[in-house]
This record gives structure tokens, sequence and C-alpha cells, in this order.
């Protein structure tokens, strides 16, 4: 569980990057399940987006996705979204 300082931190850092993962009119299924898993193994923190064509909201999915891949949501605005997990071999320095 994350406090708001290290959300914030976290939030600050994800500024820089692209979105990397999209959910669709399938909503989230076990393949984009998959993306983010092999995504957060890989960089820790990702930026995903729901297309209007999707049947849930921008929330309902990061908060499925996070559950699911073991992740934190570090930020949800409009249809975009932040997940966060540390990995195993490296840890983000946060603020404690």
């Amino acid at each position: 569980m994350l406090n708001s300082r290290q959300r914030a931190q976290l939030r600050g850092m994800a500024n820089g990057y692209e979105t990397i993962l999209q959910v669709g009119k399938t909503g989230v299924t076990e393949n984009i399940i998959k993306q983010a898993d092999d995504a957060l193994e890989k960089r820790e923190l990702i930026k995903g987006r729901v297309l209007e064509t999707c049947p849930t909201t921008a929330r309902e999915s990061a908060e499925a996705i996070a559950a699911a891949a073991g992740a934190d949501v570090v930020q949800v605005i409009g249809s975009r979204f932040v997940l966060y997990r540390a990995s195993k071999e490296r840890q983000i320095k946060l603020v404690k």
C-alpha cells in the first residue's frame, strides 16, 4: 500500500512515460492482464488508457488489472491510469 508522498513521487515519474496499455471494447481480459504483468515486471511503473468502447470505467479497469497483477493504482484521471508494482530485482527508492 502506497502513502500519499509515494503516490506523488510516482505520479511525477510517470509524467514522462508513454501510454503502453490500452483497454478496449472487450474490457479487462487475460491478455490485458498478461501484458500489464509483463510490462510491470520490466518497468515497475506503467501508464494505461481506457478507450471509449470499453464497458468499464478507467477506475474499474485499473483496479481489476492491479488486483490481478499484484500492483497498486497510483492515479486515475479521465480515461488514463497509472499502475506501480515494485520488482523483486530492484526497488524504486520511494520517500517513506
